[in-house]
């Protein structure tokens, strides 16, 4: 079994001992994407909704270093500082998803890299 570490300067740089995604047996594994953007590592000014939406632009980018994209998403897991932002990250989330819509996990946890609202990892099948 052969893993193909995936790295692009279009997403923000791993931060630690990881990468940003692993492709192996035809499948994308990504790191959890924050709201940073790329070409600084600052986190992106504005509400979750604004990091949300950087967060999946980054996804996008991961993906798309590895050959792949959004539409080949298996299963996401969105974990949020605060669930009462539930319905401001679902309202991003849903511009860039269309049926059939992947499988979803979403969990609130106490604390984010970064001190970021919302973070959003995900599987995909390689195009």
């Amino acid at each position: 079994m052969s893993k193909d570490i995936i790295s692009t300067p279009h997403a923000p740089a791993a931060v630690g001992p990881y990468s940003q995604a692993v492709v192996t047996n035809g499948m994308v594994f990504t790191a959890g994407q924050l709201g940073l953007i790329p070409e600084t590592g600052q986190m992106v000014d504005g509400d979750v909704a604004a990091q949300t939406r950087q967060v999946l632009e980054n996804l996008k980018a991961v993906l798309d270093a590895a050959g792949s994209d959004l539409n080949a998403i298996v299963k996401t897991t969105v974990f949020l500082q605060n669930m009462d932002d539930f319905a401001a990250m679902n309202g991003v989330y849903s511009e860039f998803f269309t049926a059939p819509y992947p499988a979803r996990s979403t969990v609130e946890v106490a604390r984010l890299p970064k001190n970021g609202l919302v973070e959003i990892e995900c599987v995909a099948l390689v195009k």
